[in-house]
């Protein structure tokens, strides 16, 4: 048993070094990863070189840091290969981007946080959107009131850390405020408001079902505010077909709606909350 225990925790600290460098998203020295995933430098130290002969660390520089090997290239450009609904979700972000002239993207969690997942410029001279793969707390994006709307509310303040509702201003949301618009984007199916992150865009939101009805992705658009009031409606309609048509791939389900899954998605809810 103690040994078991002794493998998962050596697991726990891997994955826990490549999420640190993930986030820090710079090499990093094996004393300093310690530091800052709160574990013994010695287990770091022993997993750290474990990782460095698979490939799944590199050294950088002369002075002992490391980061994410190219092993993990190859692993993700399998994992694409066969995810289909990032395969899927691409021909509806060029065509969304085309039609649009504003930045498409594929949304989804990573873990208690959200992430942009793939993402097609518009026609912008200038970039209005958040890197793919950063990491952003939940509240502060408009997708993240639909990818918790098949949780309870109770299950949704369990799910995001007390200081994912602190915005970037350093005011905090009110979580009331929070789960009421979470309610709305699944009554609705679709979630749109002015950015927290920056003061001059509107980020648009349309669900993507699995086949239980859950939100495990969402298509968006970026858009600045003064267009993004003008097209409003037109950018809402791309939106929401592009997200019901990307439903139906990934489901098998040819009838599918964008308003028809959040309807499933309320019996669903209320049948988890008796």
């Amino acid at each position: 048993m103690a040994e078991k225990q002794g493998r998962a925790r050596g697991l726990d600290h891997a994955f826990h070094i490549l999420d640190h460098l993930r986030d820090e998203n710079r090499p990093l020295r094996p004393n300093e990863i310690a530091q800052g995933i709160g574990a013994p430098k010695s287990s770091v130290y022993e997993i750290i070189n474990l990782l460095l002969e698979k490939g799944i660390l590199d050294y950088v520089g002369q002075e002992g840091r490391v980061f994410l090997g190219r092993k993990l290239y190859f692993l993700g450009q399998s994992y694409l290969h066969h995810f289909d609904l990032t395969k899927e979700a691409e021909e509806h972000l060029v065509h969304l981007a085309r039609t649009t002239g504003e930045t498409s993207q594929l949304c989804m969690l990573d873990g208690h946080k959200y992430t942009v997942v793939l993402m097609k410029e518009g026609a912008r001279p200038f970039r209005i959107s958040s890197d793919v793969g950063e990491t952003v707390p939940i509240p502060w994006t408009a997708s993240g009131r639909l990818l918790l709307a098949h949780l309870s509310d109770q299950e949704i303040l369990d799910f995001i850390a007390d200081e994912d509702f602190v915005l970037p201003n350093g005011k905090p949301l009110a979580k009331t405020t929070f789960l009421k618009q979470v309610r709305g984007a699944r009554e609705d199916g679709f979630f749109s408001f002015d950015s927290i992150a920056d003061s001059f865009t509107h980020c648009f939101a349309a669900p993507v079902f699995d086949e239980h009805a859950h939100c495990v992705a969402t298509l968006c658009l970026i858009a600045p505010r003064e267009d993004a009031t003008r097209n409003h409606a037109r950018y809402k309609t791309a939106l929401v077909d592009a997200a019901a048509a990307l439903s139906r791939k990934l489901t098998g389900d040819a009838e599918i709606s964008s308003k028809d899954a959040s309807a499933k998605t309320r019996a669903s809810a209320k049948l988890a909350l008796g």
